[in-house]
Order: C-alpha cells, then structure tokens, then sequence
C-alpha cells in the first residue's frame, strides 16, 4: 500500500514537472531600427524596436566598433560607454527604446568615420532579428582651412603637387612621370607634359615605319621659339581650338585613320640635379631625347604608336578613358599607363613647372616657368585673384564680398594664379611673395576659399618649398 502511494506521488510530480517545461518564458525579438544611417545634426537618437512589448524591464548591452574615430574624442553616447558598451535599460510595456549618439567632430572631405553597434546581450529573454548592428556614418564636411605645405620638392623642383581645398589633402607625383595626357571627355584630345619642356611636331606622313630626323627648332624656347609654331599646348588649358598655337599641338584625333598625321618628338628635359645658388632653381637635367608618335582612335579609346626616330618598326598600346579623370595619362619609357593627377572632383590647384607663353616684345614667344600654380578649371574649379587695395585685406574677407563674375576668366585659363602670387628675384635679391594680393578659389562642389601665399623659400633660401594659407568663406 505504501508502494502504491509513493508511485503516485512520483508520478503526479513527473506530470507536474512535464507541465512546466511545456511552457517556457518566451523570448522577444529585438533589433536596430535601421541598417545604417549618416549623421546630419550634433545629436541622433540610436532606436531598437522589440517585435512585441516588453513584459518587464530591462537592459541591452550594445557593443561597438571604431573606423577612424575615437570614442570621448570624436563622440559620445547617452547613456555613456564604458569599454566600447553601452548599456541601455528600457521599460515594461515598451515596444522600442534607445540610446543617444553625440557627434563631437565632422568628417573633412576624404575621411572615413563610422561606428558600428551590434546587440551583444540582455538581461531578459531575447533573440536579435534582421539588424542586429547599425552602422553611423559621419558625414563628410569641406574643411574650414589650414595652413599647409605645398612642396615641389626644392629648387630641382622635380615634383607635381596637386592640391585638394576641402579635405586638406595633397597628392605628389614626379613630373617626368608621363608623357602623355589622354582626355576622357567627349573630345579626342591628348596633351603634351608641358613641365619637363616637351615639344611636338606634325609631320606630312601618316607612316611611322618612315625614319625621321631631329628638328632643334621643335624645342621650348628660352625666349625664341614662337607660340605661333604651334609646338607645345595652348597654356590656358583649351583643348579645342583651329590653328597653330590654339588647342593642342596634338591635333584631335580623327575617327578615320589615313588623317591622323606622325608627330616629331622632342621629349624634352630629365629633372636637373645640380645644386644651384640659393633662391635659383635647376629645374632642366639631361636630354629625354627623341620619338615619333602617332595617336589612333580605338572605340572610346586611344591607340598610341611609338618608336625612335629611325625605327622602321613601333610599339602600340591601347589607353582607355576613365570618366572619373580628366586624363589617363601615358609613359613611353614605361610603355604603360600612370597614376598622375587625382579624380577630376578631387583637387583644386597644382603646383608645377610649367610651359607658358611670353611676350617678349616681339610677339609671344614659349618660355619654361618654375613655381607656376594652375587651376583644376576642366574638374570645374574657378579662381580669381584680389588686390588688397582695391578688394581689402585677406583677414577681413567675406564671403558677402565674392564677386562671381570674377570667376568667368578662370573658366577658359588655367593660368590665373600662374606665376602671378610671387616675385621672381634678381641678381640681388631673393624670389618673394607678392603680399599685396590673395586669392579667391570656388571648387566644384561650391566651396568658397581665400587663399594667401606665405613662403616660397625655406630656411636654407631654397625654392620649391611653398606654404599657403586658406580658409572657408561662409
């Protein structure tokens, strides 16, 4: 009997047991509202959603990742982190909760900011649903100015600076780097590296498999060689033009083959090595040489033909056009393609040796300059240039006071700053900056600067070593 009843007990607590187990505390579902979202005010409220309501209180634990940020430096949250958590309590009877986002610093154009949170744990029953992280992004901002270097590298000058306002940055390539630019519009268009003095001819043939002979007067002029000839680019930058002088020396490339003409190659000069006198420059070293070339449409692209000047045979290779650039530029000695200047969206002003037109008195003659700046007017960047006498003092310049018909020149003329920000020097004085003018730039995306030269020289008296100073106009 006793047997009986203690298999009842057991029995009815086996039952019990099963019963309780049937009917475990269900587990909520929970998440980031979205995916990802970009920063557009100091503030930003973080939200997390439960699929139903919560039937107590409770808290989240949010872990998080950096890219290119410092939690307390260039953020904070509310509630406050503590080893890269958050904690975030919420209610019962609540269907979503969050937390708050504190953006400290902007993103400057070309940064990459963000933080990802990701749902690590709770305090109650959950399980995470689709978005168990978001990504913040920063948004990127244009810089509000700096003081920056701008170097070619000293009185060698052996470099190409090219120089991007709203992010601060800058790229440098050696300026024998290329030889050949080839346009990525809708125009078939190549230039000619102006900064080591090159120059080109056309010939009558259309034949390069035809020995050639060197031409001295196809050369860069120290004050002799005419523009008229036609041997090197407009210096304004227009592609397009009808004459000798005007446009390209490469003529546009034809759709049909038999028109596109051999073109005489001088490659101009190596970059100089000799130390010269302090505040001169060296800018010219040996000679490149020689080459006849002849440019081919293929498709959207181009086809380049090279050889030496009595070669019966040539090397082709094919350049695409990259919409991103304004050129794809070209190296015979390495017979590819080279990364020179950034995305045409990607840069203002670049700092150059740089072949110009000079009148002499007798007509206007190609002449070679160091410490030239042009002005990224293809990639739609505009410039003009501000006299304090007339338009004030740098420091007391106003966004009210940008006169936007002043811009219109810059649009066909690269050349705006050029040499015009400095003076050249003398036998017996050294090479300076021009302090009663500053400079106004507007970039392609409608970012205003004032910018003001400071140093071509360094401590040594060494040109090729320029500073600036620019800031935004609001």
């Amino acid at each position: 009997m006793k047997k009986l009843l203690f298999l009842s007990i057991a029995l009815l607590s086996l039952v019990s047991c099963s019963s309780d187990d049937n009917n475990p505390v269900e587990a909520n579902a929970v998440s980031f509202a979205q995916a990802s979202l970009n920063l557009t005010q100091a503030a930003t409220p973080i939200e997390l959603k439960f699929a139903t309501a919560t039937t107590e209180a409770g808290t989240l634990t949010i872990s998080f990742t950096e890219t290119g940020v410092v939690s307390g430096t260039d953020f904070t949250t509310l509630p406050a982190a503590t080893a890269k958590t958050v904690v975030v309590p919420f209610e019962k009877g609540v269907s979503s909760v969050s937390f708050t986002f504190n953006k400290l610093k902007d993103a400057i154009e070309g940064e990459v900011k963000n933080v990802v949170f990701t749902i690590t744990t709770s305090s109650i029953n959950i399980v995470t649903g689709l978005n168990k992280s978001v990504q913040v992004n920063f948004n990127q901002t244009a810089s509000l100015g700096s003081v920056l270097a701008a170097t070619v590298g000293g009185p060698n000058q052996p470099n190409q600076l090219y120089l991007d306002l709203s992010s601060g940055t800058s790229k440098s390539v050696n300026r024998a780097a290329w030889d050949f630019g080839f346009y990525s519009g809708s125009d078939f268009r190549v230039i000619i590296n102006g900064s080591v003095k090159m120059a080109v001819k056309k010939l009558e043939t259309s034949d390069i498999t035809l020995p050639q002979e060197i031409d001295a007067n196809v050369t860069v002029g120290a004050g002799s060689t005419l523009a008229s000839n036609g041997f090197v680019d407009n210096p304004t930058g227009v592609l397009a033009g009808a004459g000798a002088g005007i446009g390209t020396a490469i003529a546009e490339v034809s759709a049909t083959d038999a028109d596109n003409k051999v073109y005489l190659v001088n490659m101009g000069a190596l970059v100089g090595t000799a130390v010269p006198e302090k505040g001169n420059v060296i800018v010219d070293g040996e000679s490149r040489g020689w080459k006849k070339v002849r440019i081919l449409r293929n498709g959207n692209g181009y086809k380049i033909q090279y050889a030496d000047l009595a070669s019966t045979t040539f090397t082709e290779k094919t350049i695409s056009k990259d919409a991103a650039f304004n050129f794809n530029y070209f190296s015979i000695a390495s017979g590819n393609t080279v990364s020179v200047e950034p995305e045409k969206d990607k840069w203002d002003l670049n700092f150059t040796v740089f072949t110009n037109y000079l009148n002499m008195g007798t007509g206007e003659v190609t002449y070679g300059y160091s410490d030239f700046i042009t002005t990224n007017s293809k990639g739609g960047a505009k410039v003009y240039q501000v006299l304090v006498s007339t338009g004030g003092s740098y420091a007391d310049f106003t966004k009210a006071k940008v006169v936007e018909d002043s811009f219109k020149v810059s649009e066909t003329d690269q050349r705006i700053i050029g040499a015009n920000w400095r003076n050249g020097g003398s036998q017996t004085t050294l090479p300076s900056i021009r302090t009663d003018r500053f400079y106004v730039v507007k970039d392609a995306a409608g970012n205003y600067y004032k910018v003001k030269f400071l140093t071509m020289l360094n401590e040594a008296s060494e040109r090729g070593n320029v500073t600036l100073e620019y800031a935004i106009l609001k």
